[in-house]
């Protein structure tokens, strides 16, 4: 039996291959999965405007991203903290926190968009790079300063 891919499916092939399996196979497992579509011309035609829209949105989020990022590049944000002698930090600046700082801006950023290695816990003036989208990086600078 012959069936067109919805999605890649790493033991037959990548999405719109026209694969041929075994009917039981596409009946009892393909198909209910929706990972895959009897091949005849109007699941083909269901599949391209499925691409075709599946492509715009792609393209619309990158440009939405793209948009925040130029934003994000102005943004520059303080973040106080509790120091001790030899001004050494009390606790660290997360990921969480530079969050929490972007949305008192304005800006909602989710907290595991933001690559930090690890905390900050030092005083000083970082760039922090926040992952949009797979291709769109922003940098955000970040100033530590004791209270």
């Amino acid at each position: 039996m012959k069936v067109i891919l919805r999605q890649d499916f790493e033991q037959l092939g990548n999405i719109g291959d026209i694969v041929d399996v075994k009917q039981g196979y596409a009946r009892n497992y393909l198909i209910p999965k929706g990972i895959a579509l009897i091949a005849n011309n109007q699941n083909l035609n269901r599949l391209k405007e499925e691409q075709r829209q599946a492509s715009f949105r792609k393209d619309r989020d990158r440009h939405n991203a793209e948009h925040l990022a130029e934003e994000l590049g102005k943004v520059s944000l303080t973040a106080s903290v509790k120091v001790g002698e030899e001004d050494k930090v009390f606790g660290a600046v997360t990921s969480q926190d530079i969050a929490n700082l972007l949305k008192d801006k304005g800006h909602e950023v989710d907290k595991k968009k933001i690559n930090l290695s690890e905390p900050i816990k030092a005083l000083g003036i970082y760039d922090v790079p926040i992952k949009l989208h797979p291709d769109v990086e922003a940098k955000v600078k970040l100033w530590v300063v004791k209270e």
